[in-house]
Order: C-alpha cells, then sequence, then structure tokens
C-alpha cells in the first residue's frame, strides 16, 4: 500500500512539472509581449522550472540516502540473526552429538560388559564339564 502511494506521489509530481511547463509555454506564446519581453519571460520561466528540478533532484537524493542507510541497516539486522541462528544450530548439532556419542559409547560398554559375562559364563560352563569329565573318568577307573 505504501509503495502504491509512493507512485501515485511521483506521478503527481511529474504531472505537476510537466503541466507547469506546458501552461508556462503556452501563457509565453499566447501573450500579446515583444520578442525581448518574450524571451525574458522563456528564460525566467525555464529559471524557475531549473530551481525547482533542483529542489526535486535534492529530495530524490535525500530520500535514496535514507534508503540506502535503511537497507544497510536493515542488512546487517538480517546478517546477524542468520549468524546467530547459525551459531545456535551449530551449538545444537554439537549437543545433540555428544549426546549420541556417550548413548553409543555406554550401549557398546553394556554389549561389551554382557559379552564379558558371556563369556565368563562359558568359560565357567567349559570348567564344570571338564571337571565332570574328570571326575567320571576318575570314577570310572576306580570302579
Amino acid at each position: 500500500m505504501a509503495e502504491n502511494n509512493n507512485i501515485n506521489t511521483k506521478d503527481f509530481i511529474i504531472g505537476t512539472l510537466i503541466g507547469s511547463m506546458v501552461g508556462a509555454a503556452a501563457a509565453l506564446l499566447l501573450a500579446p509581449k515583444s520578442g525581448k519581453e518574450l524571451r525574458s519571460d522563456i528564460n525566467q520561466g525555464a529559471g524557475q522550472v531549473k530551481d525547482r528540478a533542483n529542489e526535486w533532484k535534492d529530495t530524490a537524493q535525500e530520500k535514496s540516502v535514507d534508503w540506502k542507510d535503511k537497507a544497510y541497516t536493515t542488512g546487517a539486522e538480517l546478517r546477524q540473526k542468520a549468524m546467530d541462528t547459525t551459531s545456535q544450530l551449530s551449538k545444537s548439532a554439537s549437543t545433540k552429538t555428544k549426546e549420541m556419542t556417550s548413548t553409543v559409547k555406554s550401549k557398546l560398554n553394556r554389549k561389551k560388559s554382557k559379552e564379558d559375562q558371556a563369556q565368563q559364563a562359558a568359560n565357567d560352563v567349559a570348567e564344570a564339564i571338564e571337571e565332570a569329565t574328570e571326575e567320571l573318568e576318575a570314577a570310572k577307573n576306580q570302579g
């Protein structure tokens, strides 16, 4: 909506400038004056148009500087937000990676512990079988 107002204002200013120039030229050309007076009036009208054009040029330059500053400020704010978001995402990813690493280590340690327990149980069973075998052979030899 603000863009529409800017366009309408710009169109109005351009229309006013053109209308002023056409009106001034028509008045000068249609007025019953001598050539010297007519040239003087045309020069004066041209000077006024030049002054107005300079005023509008200055206004346009001021607004362009304001818009440039606003664009720079907005760009800097957006860049800072992007850097902050990236930093937060990086920290979050780092934290999650550490948590996952810790979880994997914990699971591996539990698995090793279970494997160690299973190995110990297998060793105990093997020893028990060996003892039973020795006892059977001893009983066989005695009997």
